[in-house]
């Protein structure tokens, strides 16, 4: 009886062992296939998606599109590259939808509006989300930001605009982008009689609404004014958000970290302008693996230097002044660092 039971429990650990040599073999013959599927052989025969978080025809539409004609190219194994808009609550859906429903390989690219970055400081509560929480592949260009007025306003520079005898009407998708923060800045901080009319799907609505007279002037990138304004003189620029300007900008336009009367004003304007250092920012989930992230980075800063990519952007009037993926992150990090005393008081001026 116990030598019956001793035989079946060798025959059994017997058994066993041979099924687990069985196993282990097929899986050291598994493990090469595995192993050896580099991004190369990833990314052949695959889709890339850039996800702008704007309707079509704006300055991050704009951008995506020039960008997705170049970038396949200089990704290992040559992915068809393709832009997806998702519009929507000042392209805040977009970002959610990396971690809420794109997949997480390597192939999802989100384009947004950085003044979301400023928004997650100053509405840390509200919002619920960190951009230290995601990847940085990198910007096509730092953002060279403007406030204009429309020609028919009569408003023609910073000094009659803030004079009061007129309130100036702007509009904006929604609150905490970047052309709802520079207004605020202006109405907030300076005191400009000013107010805002938001829930415009994109920048492309925007302009329509100001040719109709129904605004008197916007905050956005000089690259994405249209070119026959600024050449016909539809517009006044009353300021500009960047020390930086483009050579095609014009040289007397003021800066508004200038006209800071006071040490606050200055600190407030560095937190809520931090963000438009980042321009035109390009990102994917930090669930990625790191071998795909840094080819997307790589190809990312290949691109901004193809020839072909920089002579399109330039007959299209679109200044490229890139950052890569590693320094963008350095200025995230900068960004969060910022004090708690601070973040309150431009908190109160973004509102």
């Amino acid at each position: 009886m116990i030598k019956r039971d001793l035989k079946t429990t060798v025959r059994t650990g017997a058994g066993l062992a041979a099924t687990a040599a069985v196993t282990l073999a097929a899986a050291a013959l598994l493990a090469p296939v595995a192993m050896a599927q580099t991004p190369a052989d990833f990314y052949k025969g695959k889709t890339v998606n850039i996800v702008v978080g704007f309707s079509p025809g704006g300055g991050y539409d704009q951008y995506g599109r020039q960008l997705a004609r170049h970038l396949g190219k200089h990704i290992p194994g040559n992915p068809t590259v393709v832009v997806q808009n998702s519009p929507g609550a000042g392209s805040l859906t977009a970002v959610r939808r990396l971690d809420n429903g794109l997949p997480k390989d390597g192939t999802q690219i989100v384009t947004f509006n950085p003044a979301l970055i400023t928004e997650s400081i100053t509405e840390a509560e509200k919002m619920k989300f960190k951009f230290t929480d995601v990847s940085f592949v990198g910007s096509v260009t730092r953002d060279f930001r403007v406030c204009f007025m429309w020609h028919a306003s009569n408003v023609k520079n910073w000094e009659e605009a803030m004079s009061g005898k007129k309130e100036i009407i702007f509009g904006s998708t929604s609150k905490g982008t970047g052309a709802y923060i520079n207004q605020a800045i202006l109405i907030n901080v300076f005191g400009m009689k000013a107010r805002q009319i938001l829930g415009f799907p994109g920048s492309n609505e925007q302009r329509l609404a100001i040719e109709r007279g129904e605004l008197d002037g916007d905050c956005g990138s000089w690259s994405s004014i249209p070119e026959e304004w600024i050449r016909d003189k539809k517009i006044y620029p009353l300021v500009s958000f960047s020390p930086l300007r483009t050579p095609d900008m014009p040289s007397d336009l003021p800066f508004i970290g200038n006209l800071a009367k006071t040490d606050e004003q200055k600190s407030i304007l560095e937190i809520l302008n931090a963000a438009g250092e980042l321009g035109r920012p390009y990102i994917v989930s930090s669930g990625i693996p790191t071998d795909r992230l840094e080819v997307l980075r790589t190809a990312f800063d290949a691109t901004m230097k193809d020839k072909e990519f920089l002579d399109e952007a330039a007959k299209q009037q679109m200044p490229v002044y890139p950052i890569s993926g590693k320094d963008a992150l350095n200025i995230i990090n900068r960004i969060y660092a910022f004090p708690p005393e601070l973040i309150a008081k431009a908190r109160k001026a973004a509102d």
